[in-house]
């Protein structure tokens, strides 16, 4: 009768196979991401700053270089501010912010805010939204909407809930989920503002 448990030579030989393959894996995986690591964030960078530009009055200082974190008052949220200058004299500016209640997950957004903190517009920069469907929350005809909206004058929430924000057809919770993360802009920048 043939044993057909294979013998430990070959038990070792294949292990050591699998070992030299799986360290050559990690080997590659590592020196990839080390060459591609710096490409990408530079790119994430172009991508932010685009979307900044795009918020924002006219400036000619570099926001990123005067960025600064700024914290939601229960100090559970850190967001980036950019002030946008013009001849020295901050005329807007920008928040990077997120919410985690979009339909997809995460979206991932840079607030555009006049000096007197009214909402100026907003840029998507990553979002896993339904295609046709929630991913309108990046259209102009919804976005328009926020554009010189002051949250401290209007409801700000969509008309379903009793406010003043017309949301995107069969996709209220998209839209939720963006008003949420202006909100969360707003609640930073008045924590930044008391000094807290």
């Amino acid at each position: 009768m043939l044993d057909r448990h294979p013998d430990l030579k070959t038990f070792l030989k294949m292990t050591a196979a699998l070992l030299v393959v799986a360290v050559a894996s990690a080997y590659i995986l590592a020196e990839v991401y080390r060459y591609t690591k710096e490409p990408i964030k530079a790119a994430n960078n172009r991508r932010e700053l685009d979307a900044i530009a795009e918020v924002v009055n006219d400036f000619d200082n570099d926001p990123f270089a005067e960025k600064m974190t700024i914290y939601t008052p229960d100090k559970k949220s850190k967001l980036q501010l950019y002030p946008a200058r013009k001849d020295g004299i901050v005329n807007s500016f920008a928040i990077k912010t997120y919410t985690n209640s979009g339909f997809g997950g995460r979206i991932d957004l840079i607030v555009g805010f006049y000096i007197d903190g009214a909402i100026k517009g907003y840029k998507v920069i990553s979002h896993q939204e339904t295609p046709g469907l929630g991913s309108k929350i990046t259209e102009p005809k919804f976005q328009s909407q926020f554009n010189g909206f002051d949250v401290s004058k209007h409801k700000f929430k969509v008309r379903q809930d009793g406010g003043d924000i017309d949301a995107v057809t069969a996709a209220t919770i998209s839209s939720r989920a963006v008003i949420d993360a202006i909100q969360r802009a707003v609640d930073a920048y008045k924590n930044f503002n008391t000094g807290k």
